[in-house]
């Protein structure tokens, strides 16, 4: 059992981090209770295992620990709801979109979706890899390095991952208000 000082110390350092945790949790599992519980039982074993952190980076120690428990409750309870999707309409050559929509940055990405609902539900859409890293970056601000420690894989393929991600982002966007102006006609 840890001691009142292991604990003043896990809290001054980890509790600030629960916004993230959870948000991060929400963003891979797509369900506010079972976020919850992952979250609950992240910190658990974080608090378990304090006296192995080292210092420096909590928040991507504790939000590691947050993806790892998330990541094993998919595992256990929704098999294959990790896989990474082929999107058939992202990568046929026959594809629509114009060029130039591949260029957009961030925030154009953002402000061609109107509202914060409209950018989460096309979030939702993306696969649990690219909606991770597109979370972690954008959304919580996080630098390609701090995700790649977080996610456990290469810098190289957190940028690969975040530049689809976008992509796909840039495509639904696009298909969106294709749709909006063929309704307005």
């Amino acid at each position: 059992m840890a001691n009142t000082n292991d604990r003043k110390h896990f809290e001054r350092l980890m509790l600030k981090h629960l916004d993230a945790s959870y948000n991060l949790a929400l963003w891979l599992l797509r369900d506010a209770s079972e976020a919850q519980d992952v979250v609950q039982v992240a910190y658990m074993k974080a608090f378990e295992h304090f006296s192995t952190f080292t210092g420096g980076n909590a928040a991507g120690w504790i939000l590691t620990i947050v993806r790892n428990t998330a990541y094993n409750w998919l595992n256990k309870h929704k098999n294959n709801n990790n896989l990474i999707s082929f999107e058939e309409a992202l990568h046929s050559s026959q594809s629509t979109s114009p060029v130039t929509l591949y260029a957009m940055n961030p925030e154009e990405i953002v402000s061609a979706a109107t509202s914060n609902a409209q950018i989460m539900e096309l979030m939702e859409s993306l696969s649990i890899d690219f909606r991770e890293v597109l979370f972690l970056r954008e959304i919580e601000g996080y630098s390609y390095k701090e995700i790649s420690e977080i996610t456990q894989v290469s810098k190289g393929t957190v940028m690969s991952r975040l530049s689809r991600a976008r992509g796909q982002m840039r495509q639904l966007i696009t298909e969106q208000e294709r749709r909006k102006k063929t309704r307005e006609l």
